[in-house]
């Protein structure tokens, strides 16, 4: 397994292989982030609505497990959010990936420190007016295949729109867990792929074992989108709590119903293993996951079958 050469975003970060770990509340913890680090890849600490406490200590835990780059995902929905750009800055965070709202207004405190920062976007609008910011080194663009919180535009669709309207390096998200989609992203024009829902099953990834075997039992129609109504989409796998979610907004249930039905169901999914009453985010990629791997195998298996799309291509 040999180094991707002349990568301008390995380059750009210092790391080895152009694979992230998505950030994925209440899943991509300190843990998950380190082992991928140290695999090659870039780990991710996903902040989600924690606060700042959690936040510097698993900052402070992934320091202890690796000395290769990580980031923070920053979801800019969260009420800690002044807090957790606060942690970043203070734990001297080198790389910040942006989500769920528009960062523009932390940009300044976050180049005074030298972080780069790589917002998530979903459309090109967006993307052209990120690229504008100074810090931003690089942009994540995510398609509707994604798990969790998801724009209108499939990954085929976007990554090269977006391409050919930035002149930053490009990541391309949503639908991609293994050598071949990296492969096709890479013919679309991105420097590196992003990748969550393989990372899921990770013998590293402290998921409750149940949501790990409902991401492995899963078929390519498994998933279903919700939360349309709210303006703010989420792709799940199908299950109790987002069949009733679902009904409840065919029947036109106000916002703060919804919300409060929804309230806490990730993490019950995610932590406590409730895969009828919690929300189990994933992506539709989840029926080409089939066995659960070291976060090392797991890019090592990614780079080796990228690199035998990429011979059978030329051959």
């Amino acid at each position: 397994m040999g180094k991707i050469e002349n990568n301008d975003i390995c380059d750009l970060l210092g790391i080895e292989y152009p694979i992230f770990q998505g950030g994925m509340a209440w899943v991509s913890d300190a843990d998950l982030a380190a082992a991928v680090s140290n695999a090659g890849g870039l780990g991710i600490i996903a902040a989600g609505n924690a606060p700042k406490e959690w936040i510097v200590e698993e900052i402070r835990k992934a320091k202890a497990k690796t000395n290769k780059p990580f980031a923070v995902n920053v979801m800019l929905l969260s009420p800690f959010v002044e807090d957790i750009v606060d942690a970043v800055i203070e734990e001297k965070v080198e790389i910040v990936v942006t989500g769920a709202g528009n960062p523009g207004k932390y940009f300044k405190k976050l180049n005074e420190h030298g972080v780069k920062i790589i917002p998530v976007v979903p459309s090109v609008a967006q993307a052209i007016r990120m690229e504008r910011n100074d810090g931003v080194v690089a942009l994540i663009a995510e398609g509707a295949e994604a798990g969790g919180h998801i724009g209108v535009t499939n990954t085929m669709s976007l990554i090269p729109q977006i391409v050919d309207a930035v002149n930053i390096p490009v990541i391309a998200a949503g639908g991609i867990a293994d050598g071949r989609g990296m492969a096709a992203s890479f013919c679309l024009g991105a420097s590196a792929v992003q990748v969550g829902t393989r990372f899921l099953v990770a013998d590293e990834c402290n998921a409750a074992d149940s949501y790990k075997e409902k991401v492995l039992k899963a078929k390519d129609t498994a998933t279903m989108v919700t939360g349309n109504s709210t303006g703010h989409p989420v792709r799940v796998i199908k299950n109790k709590f987002a069949k009733k979610f679902k009904k409840m907004e065919d029947e036109n249930a106000d916002i703060e119903k919804l919300e409060a039905f929804s309230s806490g169901s990730l993490r019950r999914a995610v932590v406590e293993g409730d895969i009828d009453n919690g929300s189990i985010m994933a992506g539709q990629i989840a029926g080409l996951v089939k066995e659960r791997k070291s976060c090392k195998a797991i890019i090592e298996d990614l780079i080796n079958m990228y690199e035998r799309t990429v011979i059978s291509i030329n051959d």
